[in-house]
């Protein structure tokens, strides 16, 4: 076996130090990218949101988004993904410990569900389905994310409801809490209705409450 001399190990030291940085640059540039992605999706649509715009929006160039992001397909799925993945995160944070977490408090769960549903993620994600109910391509990649995204809230949904699944209805019940807020969602896109959608939560906890025991 050939020995490494020490100016060799130092020389291999100075190079993975070196590429630690670039690393950690870009994966910031890719993460201001995809902010850059749903903020702007949220804001003007599919037709106003092209490479260029988000690229100029991240204080990026155009080249190092597609460097990153090849398509404007790729883009825009990877940050309704990446901003999906980020509220699930959020969604557990709020309650650490699942159900006990939350404290059997059923309504404070409701209601961050439904909040999942009121914010820029959801706006981005509806101007993705419009524009992939038109766009071949975009249809099938979006689909994809659409159902991985909902089997993950719907598990996150179960355990923090400390619902059984195996009882009759239960997992249509909270299904049918996961469309209500999706319902919301869209309601809360024309009008902030906060009060209507404050009593909804309430009657949603309750027959919560009376269906899971």
């Amino acid at each position: 076996m050939v020995g490494v001399s020490t100016a060799e190990r130092a020389g291999g030291a100075e190079q993975r130090a070196e590429r630690r940085p670039k690393q950690d640059r870009s994966r910031a540039t890719r993460q201001r990218l995809l902010e850059a992605a749903v903020a702007c999706l949220a804001a003007h649509g599919w037709a106003g949101s092209t490479v260029a715009v988000v690229a100029e929006r991240a204080g990026v160039s155009r080249g190092a988004a597609q460097h990153h992001f090849p398509t404007r397909e790729d883009l825009f799925t990877a940050a309704v993904e990446y901003v999906a993945e980020e509220r699930s995160e959020a969604l557990r944070a709020l309650f650490p410990q699942g159900a006990q977490g939350a404290g059997a408090d059923r309504r404070a769960v409701v209601a961050a569900l439904v909040d999942l549903y009121t914010g820029p993620l959801f706006r981005a994600a509806l101007h993705l389905w419009v524009a992939a109910s038109n766009e071949e391509q975009l249809r099938t990649r979006v689909t994809e994310l659409e159902a991985r995204v909902g089997r993950e809230t719907h598990r996150i949904a179960v355990e923090l409801l400390g619902a059984d699944e195996s009882r009759p209805g239960v997992r249509e019940t909270v299904q049918g809490l996961l469309d209500m807020a999706r319902g919301l969602g869209l309601a809360n896109l024309l009008t902030d209705d906060g009060q209507r959608r404050e009593r909804v939560v309430s009657q949603w906890a309750v027959l919560l409450e009376e269906t899971l025991g």
